[in-house]
């Protein structure tokens, strides 16, 4: 089964290998234990190895190694920007939002306004708009859009999503079920592959909210059967948030990554809801200018674990 995180962008030099990236591509899934990482492929070791701004390896710092900084802080947005202002060196940009649900706490690290390419995170939303569409026909999936939005969700299926892209009316059914689930509108053209979607943390928490909490338009059913999905994704998809997360308590979630068209440049972004000491949080991270591929899922690991870990210790 073909399982590729995103449509990748048209930058990319040549034509030949534009037209492999920008269409969902033949062939195998191979994951990271028997094969190198290619450049779409959704397959990944959890916690690789971050890289240095001087681009060497360096180990990720502790998140709960900032007692001084979550000392300073007096809310939870000053201390989750104390943290994650002292994770250290590493490249690109990333923002992070957090929300706990058991406490209602929330803060967020980056501009509000500050756009990410969605990569394949952006399935969720498109799995949103399908179960939203069909409870306006009083419908139900049928086996094969349930087939479908399990290939996409649980192993990242590119050829899947493109599908089910198509069901809910491409760009404007997606805008059409944003504007219902609380996110704005796409940040993309009509005719830009859906993997460029742009996004902020804000709309990914709006999206996680939709699917996780009551406060939906998203009928029960319709909950439960996404968050099955996320909860249920392969082995090689678990990396991400679930760092956040207490040990023996399985994440829902869905990650995605992407070139963005120039050399050792990578989109990495996640997103869901995680356990960890009896909190339930939602969160999100987006991350972009990776060098490699592994360099973001450690970017995207360790800002998690450290915002969470932040959000938590206000007393």
């Amino acid at each position: 089964m073909k399982h590729r995180t995103a449509l990748a962008v048209p930058l990319l030099v040549g034509a030949a290998m534009a037209a492999h990236v920008l269409l969902p591509a033949a062939g195998p899934a191979k994951s990271a234990a028997s094969a190198p990482l290619p450049a779409s492929t959704s397959s990944a070791p959890s916690a690789p190895s971050a890289l240095s701004a001087a681009g060497t390896p360096s180990a990720p710092g502790a998140p709960s190694g900032q007692p001084s900084t979550n000392a300073a802080a007096t809310t939870p947005q000053q201390a989750v920007k104390l943290a994650l202002d002292g994770i250290g060196a590493h490249h690109g940009r990333f923002a992070v939002a957090v929300e706990d649900l058991t406490s209602g706490r929330s803060a967020a690290y980056g501009p509000p306004s500050e756009t990410f390419a969605s990569a394949s995170i952006v399935k969720v939303d498109i799995l949103a708009a399908l179960l939203l569409q069909a409870q306006d026909r009083g419908e139900q999936l049928g086996a094969a859009q349930r087939q479908l939005a399990s290939d996409m969700i649980r192993v990242s299926d590119n050829d899947a999503a493109q599908k089910l892209w198509t069901d809910i009316g491409r760009r404007q059914g997606l805008d059409a079920a944003n504007a219902r689930l609380g996110l704005t509108a796409a940040h993309a053209g009509q005719t830009a592959p859906w993997g460029l979607t742009r996004t902020t943390t804000g709309d990914q928490i709006s999206l996680l909210k939709a699917v996780f909490t009551q406060d939906s338009p998203l009928n029960a059913a319709s909950r439960a059967y996404a968050r099955t999905l996320m909860s249920t994704v392969t082995d090689e998809q678990n990396w991400g948030i679930s760092a956040a997360a207490t040990p023996g308590n399985p994440p829902a979630l869905k990650n995605g990554w992407l070139p963005t068209g120039t050399a050792q440049s990578w989109t990495v972004n996640s997103i869901g809801t995680v356990e960890h000491d009896g909190h339930t949080l939602l969160v999100a991270v987006l991350t972009d200018g990776q060098p490699t591929q592994r360099a973001g899922i450690t970017l995207a690991e360790q800002t998690a674990a450290t915002a969470v870990e932040a959000l938590l210790r206000i007393p």
